[in-house]
């Protein structure tokens, strides 16, 4: 019997299984893939990348392709109209029903947009909308997951913690995958979990009112001095426990050593990040700032995501404070949504453009799913996974392009469907990863972002 104190029951069997068929298939698995105590060290890309950074502007809660971005006709003639065969999430839909609101063109680009965005109407000609998405799932959380994980269900990494994987970042001081949230999270942190990836690759959640990182302030009794002595004890006891027990990596452990480390370096880093104080007020204007309200803080947001890629974040994603879930007043719902990310989307865009950033950062738009053309409730529209709007704009992306479409009435995928895996592999191309290539061992499979399918969407690059 072995005296080994590291010598568990789980690293006996490991042991066991070590046999040569093992290490004949060890071989045969790709190399290279980084430790968890550097895991966000800058790598190179697969191949030269377009873009640097990603800012994911997530419309939580599914806005209505129909009533923002992609007008119907034939809807608005067939208003009031009952059609057969429509299945809703929720069931018993209504007859068709018109968008109350009205739309232009814009730009040279053509690019329709309803009134209720005419800042954002000025940066048509900047977008790249994408009318054919679809999805499998028309319920908020499994929506959700798979938009962020490529997974229906929980527990795989999501689209920052794969580009982290894949690309680390330049900024050692700063987690190079920022969240902020909104007021109703489907799903939670599942959203942005690094899954069966190390710990590390997880996002970190930051707030753009009060603290910016929750218990990131140093206790007025802990000097700097006293600090750094505690982290390098922490270290070597950590250091001392893995040399104990060879074997797989630990990836918990490694992950909460090295965020050790990285909050020790954002304490200096995020105040300079959060403040804003330094911006003119022109700037904050551009932004909504000044507007009080949902589009204030969503402009705050949008402000820090520009100061984060600014910095070399490499992934950055948003969330509104309400959704965009109008299930019985559309007009008021979607009003309300248009009212907070308007100005702010369009600052953010002219911003980016004013100072060089765009030709180097991706900025997505697009909710878990769309909206039904039916009506339900007499006033609001049901989920709708089959047919729904993503706009890109940025790096790579040609600039008022416009790719797909759904069918007559804005129901389903009709002309060059888009699934959930072509957008993710369209994002990883465009920082210069093959989505193919990008694989982690887990349960003796390679899994990727894009499973076993995904296509880039070539019709949007530039």
């Amino acid at each position: 019997m072995s005296t080994d104190p590291a010598l568990t029951r789980r690293a006996l069997l490991a042991r066991g299984a070590g046999g040569l068929g093992l290490l004949a298939m060890n071989g045969l698995l790709p190399a290279g893939e980084p430790t968890p105590a550097g895991a966000w060290a800058a790598r190179p890309p697969h191949v030269a990348a377009k873009a640097k950074s990603v800012i994911w502007l997530m419309m939580e809660g599914g806005p209505s392709a129909v009533d923002l971005f992609d007008p119907k006709p034939e809807l608005q003639r067939r208003h009031g109209q009952t059609v057969a065969g429509i299945e809703t999430h929720f069931g018993k839909p209504g007859p068709l029903m018109r968008s109350p609101y009205s739309f232009k063109q814009h730009g040279q680009s053509g690019l329709w947009v309803c009134d209720k965005l005419p800042a954002l109407a000025r940066c048509a000609d900047d977008l790249a909308m994408i009318k054919s998405v679809w999805t499998e799932s028309s319920n908020h959380a499994p929506a959700m997951y798979q938009m962020n994980t490529g997974m229906p269900r929980p527990g795989f990494p999501s689209v920052g913690s794969w580009i982290g994987y894949g690309l680390g970042t330049p900024n050692q001081d700063l987690p190079g995958f920022v969240v902020m949230s909104g007021g109703v999270m489907k799903g939670g942190s599942l959203n942005w979990s690094a899954g069966f990836l190390p710990g590390a690759y997880q996002g970190t959640l930051l707030r753009s009112g009060g603290a910016p990182v929750l218990d990131l302030v140093r206790p007025k009794d802990l000097t700097a001095a006293r600090q750094g002595e505690l982290l390098t004890l922490t270290a070597a006891l950590n250091a001392e426990h893995r040399r104990a027990r060879p074997g797989p990596a630990e990836s918990d452990l490694d992950a909460r050593s090295a965020s050790f480390d990285l909050a020790a370096r954002m304490q200096s880093a995020v105040p300079g990040v959060a403040d804003l104080a330094k911006e003119d007020a022109a700037t904050r204007t551009l932004y909504g700032l000044d507007r009080g309200g949902r589009a204030a803080g969503f402009g705050t947001k949008c402000l820090l995501a520009r100061r984060l890629v600014e910095r070399g974040v490499r992934f950055v994603q948003l969330y509104p404070q309400d959704e965009w879930d109008a299930h019985n007043d559309l007009n008021g719902n979607h009003n309300g949504g248009c009212g907070e990310i308007d100005v702010p989307i369009a600052g953010l865009l002219t911003d980016l453009k004013r100072r060089g950033l765009l030709d180097s950062t991706l900025v997505v738009w697009g909710g878990e799913f769309g909206r039904m053309p039916v009506s339900e409730q007499g006033g609001g529209r049901d989920h709708n996974p089959h047919g729904f709007l993503m706009w890109m704009a940025g790096a790579g992306i040609k600039a008022g392009a416009s790719h797909g479409a759904t069918d007559e009435i804005g129901w389903k995928a009709a002309v060059d469907p888009v699934s959930v895996h072509d957008v993710h592999a369209t994002i990883l191309h465009l920082l210069g990863l093959d989505h193919r290539r990008l694989t982690w061992e887990h349960n003796g499979r390679r899994f990727r972002l894009t499973d076993t399918s995904g296509t880039v969407i070539r019709n949007i690059l530039a």
